[in-house]
């Protein structure tokens, strides 16, 4: 993460993550860098599809038709979080946790 943090401070860009299956490890990883302040946005867990629809705007159709776990569903959290937050970079993470 420190190699990420390098990129991300010499080129002032921001983060921001929408996490699903990896419940926060994501953000936790990325927060444990002591500069983290000067690149990291904002971050949400989207645990429930719920979540996913209200916070992130991924559609309800998208959820029925593809799945939470889907490629088309880490999209819209991907485009969502982008609207919510304006960062620079936005990583959204959707899978199956156990």
């Amino acid at each position: 993460m420190d190699r990420i943090a390098d990129i991300l401070i010499k080129q002032g860009l921001t983060i921001a993550t929408a996490e699903s299956c990896t419940g926060g490890l994501l953000s936790s990883r990325l927060t444990d860098v002591s500069r983290s302040s000067a690149f990291v946005h904002l971050n949400f867990v989207t645990y429930a599809n719920e979540a996913k629809n209200k916070i992130l705007g991924v559609s309800l159709e998208t959820l029925e038709k593809h799945g939470a776990v889907s490629e088309e569903c880490a999209r819209e959290m991907a485009e969502g979080l982008h609207k919510v937050t304006g960062a620079d970079i936005c990583v959204s993470t959707t899978g199956i946790a156990g």
